[in-house]
């Protein structure tokens, strides 16, 4: 009877490790998974200019090359030392662009899109929020004044995030032209 106690008890025993075991296994890989998934989502955004004053289109987009979407927190407006949040301008850049270079006003084929807190940008999509198109002077007019308040000391700064709140910069003077990431 006393081994039979024994064998049972042993028996017991190992059964609670085998199910302790499995509960390490299973935590490691939910780990595992977890960090796989974490690194599986890492949005990409750029500034794209495109100019062809011979096919009258000139556009501002942000592209997202990279995996996953990015999550658009804010734009920043840097002018001679003034830092301007594009809320204040309806988070329309051509608003912004007007009231440093009236002349501006003049343009007449323009469409724009916001650039609002929130707006999720796709992996691989673009999204163009200034478009002239049509005409061959409002092109110029629109591509000249941007290069002259760049050249003046015109800067942006775009904050975005992942869906897992990571959190990156673009800039206008950054050296590298890439996402830089914000801790």
């Amino acid at each position: 009877m006393k081994n039979k106690l024994n064998s049972n008890a042993l028996l017991s025993l190992t059964a609670m490790m085998v199910s302790v075991l499995t509960l390490v296994i299973f935590i490691y890989q939910t780990s595992l998974m977890r960090k796989q998934n974490y690194l599986s989502i890492l949005p990409y955004v750029q500034f794209a200019e495109r100019n062809h004053p011979n096919s009258k289109i000139y556009e501002l987009s942000l592209k997202n090359h990279g995996v996953g979407p990015a999550i658009l927190e804010s734009v920043q407006m840097i002018y001679h030392g003034n830092v301007e949040n594009l809320t204040s301008y309806n988070n329309e850049l051509l608003s912004y662009l007007k009231q440093k270079r009236p002349a501006l006003d003049s343009l007449a084929n323009y469409t724009y899109a916001t650039l609002d807190p929130g707006i999720a940008l796709p992996a691989n999509e673009v999204y163009t929020f200034l478009k002239v198109e049509g005409s061959e002077k409002d092109c110029k007019l629109i591509a000249k004044t941007i290069e002259s308040l760049l050249q003046d000391g015109l800067e942006y700064k775009l904050i975005y995030k992942s869906i897992q709140d990571e959190r990156w910069q673009i800039r206008s003077n950054s050296a590298t032209n890439s996402p830089e990431k914000l801790h």
